[in-house]
């Protein structure tokens, strides 16, 4: 039996810890096996979007989560390029499960790579890692979750 080949990897990335270790994760195995990269954050419609919405700040919130997502691009981009592996970004806003396996679908990609966050801690949200367990039960191609580090 032959392992399979990941030449397309797409990385569902966000700011949090476990994200940016499934960035760390993908671009270690990419520069190992020279699979291009595709990373991937997506902006919800969100219960606080809805509410500067209807406060009239949307636009504003806008502009942050345009800048916010940039300088995440940037950073992620960037060490793509320091491994030297061939990597592209993109910024979609919406469903975040959905658009992930939507993209992956898009761009025919073999493996997508996500973090997983820790829900051990008190106090965590009751929807924290919905994303990665939506993705986990419709992703048709293999699934890499990396955890948070510790």
């Amino acid at each position: 039996m032959t392992a399979p080949v990941f030449d397309k990897i797409l990385v569902a990335v966000d700011d949090s810890p476990a994200a940016l270790a499934a960035v760390h994760a993908a671009v270690h195995l990419a520069a190992r096996t020279g699979a291009r990269l595709r990373f991937v954050h997506v902006t919800g419609d969100g219960e606080l979007v809805r509410a500067l919405t209807r406060m009239g700040r949307d636009s504003e919130l806008a502009t942050r989560r345009s800048k916010a997502a940039a300088a995440l691009m940037a950073h992620v981009g960037a060490e793509a390029e320091r491994a030297d592996v061939i990597a592209e970004t993109t910024v979609l806003e919406g469903d975040p499960a959905a658009l992930v396996l939507a993209e992956a679908t898009n761009w025919d990609a073999n493996l997508i790579v996500m973090g997983r966050p820790d829900l051990r801690g008190p106090g965590h949200h009751p929807f924290v890692g919905t994303v990665t367990r939506k993705v986990l039960e419709l992703a048709e191609i293999p699934i890499m979750v990396v955890p948070r580090p510790t």
